[in-house]
């Protein structure tokens, strides 16, 4: 019996589960897992639904959100909108 490759964005299948998967990622990962979840969101949302919500063309949306990509800014924000998320700021409890 052979085995398949555990893919997250087959279980991002809410906002809450989105949400709680992209939050989980800011609070522990580094810059390279954040743009990486946003990736495996946007898959699973729909990587055509993205590109259309944010004006981008798909392969260049693949390329922005790809392993190792360092994308603008600009761009994340864009993609996070497209998703359904915003940023907010909470101030580190000591």
């Amino acid at each position: 019996m052979g085995t398949s490759k555990f893919e997250i964005a087959d279980y991002l299948d809410s906002k809450e589960m989105i949400a709680e998967y992209l939050n989980t990622v800011l609070m522990e990962g580094n810059n390279d897992d954040i743009i990486n979840a946003i990736g495996h969101i946007a898959r699973a949302i729909g990587m055509t639904k993205i590109a259309e919500e944010t004006g981008m063309s798909r392969p260049s949306l693949y390329k922005a959100l790809s392993e190792g990509a360092k994308p603008q800014f600009a761009t994340i924000m864009k993609v996070l909108k497209a998703i359904g998320g915003q940023m907010q700021i909470n101030p580190l409890s000591v």
